[in-house]
């Protein structure tokens, strides 16, 4: 992929100097901060987002504590003199402009679409920090717990059908990390039955016209009343489901690159498992 062949250019131009490693790495995304966090070297990440300390958002809240914390603005990362800033593809693009013209190396992070890009980008990551040895044993680790509990459904075309609804009726389809997860957990999509691709709309309407077997939804804190949550609390959608068959997700466990990928397939595999086996179809 173009982002992965940019990614080794930058790795092989920080191998080429005189100190291969970076010693004051900046992230600018969320999913940079947990890699970093959980990768690099002690003491040398410098400044994480202010987002890495939301439990709700991050799997690295506690780690995030004892780092400092960046908007995502250049005047936030400049004074920091980073030798490596490690940014999403599609965020921040202001800042990771500014800090490019500036000469400060800049690893850019596209979204992976499925579970080997995760690792892929571990990997790049790893390699990144200076820390090859530690993304490959979490690769290994996390390749092995997927392993541990093969779903017996993972190949059979009739599993049970699963719909992740989300706030504003949104639901995610093909090219995407979490129809990945959910066909890890021998789950269908009703999104990719509906050929929708990677992000769109699922109205209420056809949702409970198909009638998944499980409803897939974020685990939400509780933060105020707001619109876009109000589709998912809707009467008819909690009378045709019922806690039996919606699964609750923190949306951390299923965004970013890391090991929570294997608890939120585990979880999906067991709510699976409970199933009648009528729903198999």
């Amino acid at each position: 992929m173009p982002r992965y062949a940019v990614a080794a250019a930058l790795l092989a131009g920080l191998a080429s100097g005189s100190n291969a490693a970076p010693q004051r790495i900046v992230s600018l995304n969320l999913c940079a901060d947990e890699l970093v966090l959980r990768l690099a070297p002690p003491g040398v990440v410098k400044s994480v987002t202010w987002l890495a300390r939301d439990p709700a958002l991050s799997n690295v809240s506690v780690q995030a504590r004892y780092v400092p914390v960046n908007r995502g603005l250049a005047e936030d990362v400049v004074p920091l003199a980073p030798d490596l800033v490690i940014a999403g593809a599609q965020t921040t693009r202001t800042a990771v402009a500014l800090l490019q013209r500036l000469g400060i190396p800049v690893l850019e992070l596209s979204v992976p679409s499925s579970v080997e890009e995760a690792f892929a980008q571990i990997a790049t990551v790893a390699a990144a920090v200076g820390a090859p040895a530690q993304g490959a044993q979490l690769i290994a680790d996390m390749k092995q717990a997927f392993a541990a509990s093969p779903s017996v459904l993972t190949f059979i075309s009739a599993g049970p059908i699963a719909a992740v609804y989300q706030p504003n009726g949104f639901t995610i389809g093909s090219g995407s990390l979490i129809n990945d997860l959910l066909k890890r957990a021998g789950l269908r999509n009703l999104a990719v039955e509906r050929r929708i691709d990677n992000y769109g709309a699922l109205s209420l309407e056809l949702l409970l016209f198909a009638q998944p077997d499980l409803l897939i939804m974020n685990a939400v804190e509780n933060r105020g009343p707001a619109m876009a949550y109000e589709i998912l609390r809707h009467p008819a959608v909690m009378s045709w489901y019922g806690e039996a068959r919606v699964v609750s997700l923190p949306s951390a466990w299923w965004s970013c690159p890391g090991p929570r990928l294997v608890d939120a397939v585990q979880r999906l595999r067991h709510a699976a498992q409970q199933l009648p086996p009528n729903a198999a179809r």
